[in-house]
């Protein structure tokens, strides 16, 4: 016996039990029963359909204007029954989205990790936490056998599994080109040709590298568009913007580089971060780079890894706890 078979058979019971006795059970059966309907498909007008016949069944002199009133409601719950089965596939098309984002965000843990060095010579804080479950936002470490220390933060202009899978191609790009991981400028210049090779056209990517030679205490750094960090003055007491231009990677293959860097006396700071952090945005408007300058500056006296933590918990109060934004700040501070 199908399905169908049973149900008719079922709710006959049911509707001619409920009909003898009015009992309170019977409508609870006839709850469960609903869901079993639910999970086979079965539609609204078929349920009314069957209702009908069963109806004309026990009174076979039913009066026609209850009859023909089954008509009416009948073609009502065919519209209802198709905007149902509409909704019901929106809502798959939603689960499935949202197991696709899954899928990405675990596949950002997985590929994108990477690990907070940890020297004598530079204190280092790193903190990014994406807006939603994916993240534009990217960063990474390279420590190579001379004990320099390169840093990358990037912003995917896309998202999902794409940015997923462009972020995890600009890291392993990045960790086999040991070569000149110490030359920011020809390690974008790579980059950028990877990029506008490999990449849609539609997604674009802002980078900043910097590595830290702590033989010369010299920041060598280079930028593809990316958000201006700051450069902490320990002696004077002042931070200034981390200029550098550069076009954003993926645009034009032939781009070149320039190069730039910055001497770090003992107590300075490399200040790194992407737009989600200067462009934070309140009820009020958005928070000025000064405002940022501040918060850092009130919490300086801490290890870099409390100072990143410290601003972002202030960033996000203000923002009544809900990113507007990935937000990726990195501090690198020397202390030797």
């Amino acid at each position: 016996m199908t399905f169908k078979n049973r149900m008719e058979t079922k709710y006959r019971n049911i509707l001619l039990n409920y009909l003898q006795h009015q009992s309170e059970q019977v409508l609870y059966q006839g709850q469960k029963f609903s869901r079993k309907l639910i999970e086979h498909q079965i539609s609204p007008e078929e349920m009314i359909s069957l209702h009908r016949s069963i109806l004309l069944e026990i009174e076979p002199n039913m009066n026609e204007n209850v009859l023909h009133s089954f008509d009416v409601l009948l073609e009502i719950m065919m519209g209802y029954g198709l905007a149902y089965r509409e909704h019901q596939s929106l809502r798959d098309q939603q689960i499935e989205l949202k197991n696709e984002i899954e899928v990405a965000a675990n596949m950002q843990k997985t590929l994108l990790g990477t690990k907070i060095p940890k020297t004598a010579y530079l204190d280092i804080g790193a903190i990014s936490v994406p807006a939603k479950k994916m993240s534009g936002d990217y960063f990474h470490f390279i420590e190579d056998e001379q004990n320099r220390i390169g840093v990358a933060i990037a912003d995917i202009i896309g998202k999902g599994v794409p940015a997923a899978l462009c972020m995890s191609m600009i890291k392993y790009a990045m960790d086999s080109l040991t070569d000149i991981q110490h030359q920011p400028s020809r390690l974008l210049e790579d980059l950028n040709r990877v990029v506008e090779q490999n990449v849609d056209p539609s997604m674009f990517i802002t980078m900043f590298y910097g590595m830290y030679d702590p033989n010369a205490q010299q920041f060598h750094y280079a930028s593809a568009g990316h958000e201006p960090g700051f450069f902490y003055d320990a002696s004077k007491g002042r931070f200034l913007d981390l200029e550098a231009e550069g076009l954003l990677l993926g645009v034009n293959k032939k781009t070149r580089y320039q190069g730039y860097s910055k001497k770090l006396q003992i107590g300075d700071m490399i200040v790194l971060l992407s737009d989600g952090v200067t462009e934070c945005r309140t009820d009020t408007g958005f928070i000025e780079r000064e405002a940022i300058v501040s918060y850092i500056r009130k919490n300086i006296d801490l290890p870099a890894s409390e100072i990143v933590n410290t601003v972002y918990k202030e960033l996000e109060r203000l923002q009544a706890f809900q990113l507007r934004d990935d937000f990726t700040l990195i501090i690198l501070k020397r202390v030797k």
